[in-house]
């Protein structure tokens, strides 16, 4: 098991924002409701503002349900919200989310898909049938294949960012310092 690279690249099945020939890709791997995350959000919100042409920003799930008892479906409704809605309906309800960390009961993840212009419905088939149970694993598992024990975990262009992400200059400086190293 790496501990320091990204062993599952970015491909189509994930979700991104940003240009695709970015210099720099940032994936994070997250729990909806981890409070950590929901500090992460925050900070990346503002980085991804300043730093926009030069990030790519790739999200995937790693729901730690032992410690977060909401997170497993709230990361199935997310991609729920993907399948039904497409990239943009899940970056919707991705904010949304992480904006309403202590609100993940059911009926809040439907009225949350709703607001994210998804059939609340077919969100609420797809959750009490498991539909989006092996896309969640799917992410988590590549998670794990990487050495990600915990959320958030960074990755900039494949490397593990071992930094404090909660101080923004640092984390700028690092992924600035990524797309230099691209370009030249």
């Amino acid at each position: 098991m790496s501990g320091g690279r990204l062993t599952v690249e970015v491909g189509p099945g994930d979700h991104v924002q940003g240009l695709a020939h970015a210099p720099v890709t940032l994936v994070e791997y997250g729990d909806y409701e981890c409070p950590h995350c929901g500090h992460a959000y925050h900070v990346l919100r503002d980085i991804l503002e300043e730093l926009s042409d030069e990030v790519r920003f790739v999200f995937r799930n790693f729901p730690l349900a032992e410690a977060h008892p909401h997170a497993m479906q709230a990361a199935e409704a997310a991609e729920s919200v993907a399948a039904h809605g497409g990239d943009e309906a899940f970056w919707a309800m991705h904010d949304i989310l992480y904006e309403n960390q202590d609100a993940l009961e059911v009926d809040d993840l439907l009225a949350y898909a709703a607001a994210a212009g998804v059939d609340a419905q077919a969100v609420a088939d797809d959750l009490s049938t498991g539909a989006m149970h092996d896309r969640v694993r799917q992410d988590f598992r590549s998670g794990t294949r990487s050495g990600v024990n915990g959320t958030p975990t960074f990755f900039i262009n494949g490397q593990r960012f071992e930094g404090d992400w909660t101080d923004t200059g640092a984390f700028v400086g690092a992924l600035r310092e990524a797309a230099r190293s691209r370009t030249h």
